[in-house]
């Protein structure tokens, strides 16, 4: 059995749980408002959506606490049937909501922690954990449980920031050391995507790491592989954290610090979707969407980017 297939069989031999652990949303009311045959319980879903609105650490602009809301409500247009998968891959998993918990944005390693047991108990119960946040300060708490159960786990990371600063502002757990924050597990690797903005202080730390962080530039994207991009995940469980400020800002302005030179859709779709074939999304996050009132577009963007994040990773045959 290759490594890949025994990552699938290590995550469908875990028992289900019997009810759901913490509180859903109707289905109508949740991600993709599903009525119908695509209504399932917690036992049957294949995937839960954690929404985790924490912002704490912002450092221009701000709005992240509507996030995880806005991508819920614009999920009500996305179309199921995928016209890559030619079908509603939906039929193939099945996911439910969580109602979003209280958050502690006075301290956010309290906050954290609270992700933190959410994401554990999904994983725990053999389903795929899709968090919306929030800044990007939530995937070190969304990621801990997939570190303890994967030896051998990968990041995929998409940013317009290298996120590698040891804290930001006073702040340790800041959204600017997010990737820092992660990378305080010594052994895990990451693939980031996109970057175009790094600091003279993150070098060091940069340069002393380039052995487990493999950064694909922002102004090189015209010449990347993606074949060469994801190599380092054949046969390994890979966990996915998006910032969408990695998306151009003429793409993607709805959120805190828009950059421009960045990703466009295509250039997201074709290295998840390799990644995807050449090993195993195990959970994800999307984070940084800072709605702007009556304009809906990167609403749906970061909606859509979800639903087929979903299905790549779970609605292939």
């Amino acid at each position: 059995m290759n490594d890949l297939m025994k990552t699938v069989t290590k995550l469908q031999n875990i028992t289900p749980a019997k009810k759901a652990p913490f509180p859903l949303l109707k289905a109508k009311d949740g991600f993709l408002s599903l009525e119908g045959e695509h209504v399932v319980t917690y036992e049957e879903a294949g995937a839960v959506i954690i929404p985790f609105g924490l912002e704490a650490s912002v450092s221009y602009g701000g709005g992240t606490e509507n996030g995880p809301s806005a991508m819920i409500a614009a999920s009500h247009e996305v179309e199921l049937f995928d016209e890559d998968l030619w079908c509603e891959p939906i039929e193939r998993y099945g996911l439910v909501t969580a109602q979003e918990p209280v958050i502690d944005t006075s301290d956010i390693e309290t906050a954290l922690k609270t992700l933190e047991a959410m994401t554990t108990t999904v994983l725990k119960d053999g389903k795929f954990p899709m968090v919306f946040g929030g800044e990007h300060s939530i995937t070190p708490g969304a990621i801990r449980p997939f570190l303890k159960q994967f030896d051998d786990l990968i990041i995929l990371h998409f940013d317009a920031h290298a996120d590698l600063r040891d804290g930001y502002e006073g702040e340790h757990y800041s959204h600017a050391a997010a990737i820092r924050r992660v990378l305080d597990h010594p052994t895990v690797p990451i693939v980031s995507c996109g970057i175009r903005n790094i600091s003279k202080e993150e070098i060091p730390f940069y340069e002393a790491n380039k052995h487990r962080i493999s950064i694909y530039w922002g102004k090189d994207r015209a010449t990347w592989n993606v074949g060469d991009i994801v190599a380092p995940f054949k046969g390994r469980p890979i966990y996915l954290t998006f910032d969408l400020d990695g998306f151009d800002s003429s793409l993607m302005p709805s959120t805190g610090t828009p950059e421009p030179g960045g990703l466009f859709w295509e250039d997201a779709m074709s290295i998840i979707k390799a990644a995807s074939e050449i090993g195993t999304i195990v959970g994800a996050d999307i984070n940084e969407l800072a709605p702007i009132e009556n304009f809906h577009g990167p609403d749906f963007l970061a909606s859509k980017l979800a639903y087929k994040i979903l299905n790549y990773a779970l609605g292939r045959e």
